[in-house]
């Protein structure tokens, strides 16, 4: 069926040990002195909690220096500016979203089938969407660079992987943009709070989704393969 179609570019698949992808500019966290990244922690944690209860437009440096008690110039020096703190924020939850799908245990991780890994992508991904909507709002790239940021090539990668896995016979490149735009924060908030949608409700339809597309794959062989993306991912913003 997929040969009938002009084939997309693929990521590469890699059968080795899985590697996490490196978010954010070189001499982020691992590279800090103590002192800077127990700082840098605090400030990220500080933004967190600001953004929880009061949304990401209510964020400034100026207010994230007075959480943190840190002066407003150490967060200017540490993130640039809103856009850099707002884009480390991110950077930190995806590290430990990828950590979580590329080595973490099953089914989220490698070592249970690949249908499975599927439905436990989709609802760790809508969970921490919801959690963190209005970051994600606020770093969501306009059309022009929406199917090309690298956060979301390494997801859109991950589902073609497990897709070609569990479909063979699929385009597995094309159902990955489909099941993709299932959990695209625009439409998680359109859902949520325009329409009034409980989370569990998105949720219980990305299980029924996943079922129905792949109703005549072989459930009982298990998914050991992680997917990457060739090089490092710069930031969450591309």
């Amino acid at each position: 069926m997929s040969s009938l179609l002009p084939p997309c570019p693929e990521p590469e698949e890699r059968t080795g040990e899985p590697e996490l992808l490196q978010l954010g500019s070189a001499g982020d966290e691992p590279c800090l002195r103590a002192d800077a990244a127990r700082n840098r922690a605090r400030l990220l944690d500080a933004a967190a909690r600001l953004i929880a209860e009061h949304g990401a437009a209510g964020v400034t440096m100026e207010a994230v220096a007075s959480a943190a008690n840190v002066g407003k110039g150490t967060v200017f020096r540490r993130f640039g500016d809103r856009t850099g703190l707002l884009t480390a924020l991110l950077d930190h939850s995806e590290r430990k979203f990828q950590a979580a799908f590329l080595s973490g245990p099953p089914p989220l991780g490698p070592g249970a089938p690949p249908v499975e890994r599927l439905r436990a992508f989709g609802v760790a991904l809508l969970r921490r969407c919801v959690d963190e909507l209005d970051l994600q709002l606020a770093a969501e790239p306009g059309p022009d660079r929406r199917y090309s940021v690298p956060v979301r090539r390494v997801h859109h990668g991950h589902l073609a992987l497990l897709l070609r896995q569990a479909l063979p016979d699929a385009d597995g490149e094309l159902l990955a943009h489909t099941l993709m735009g299932y959990l695209n924060p625009v439409l998680v908030h359109h859902l949520t709070r325009k329409c009034g949608m409980p989370p569990a409700r998105l949720e219980a339809g990305w299980s029924d989704l996943i079922d129905r597309v792949t109703s005549g794959a072989t459930s009982g062989v298990t998914s050991g393969v992680t997917s990457a993306v060739t090089g490092a991912v710069p930031s969450v913003q591309g």
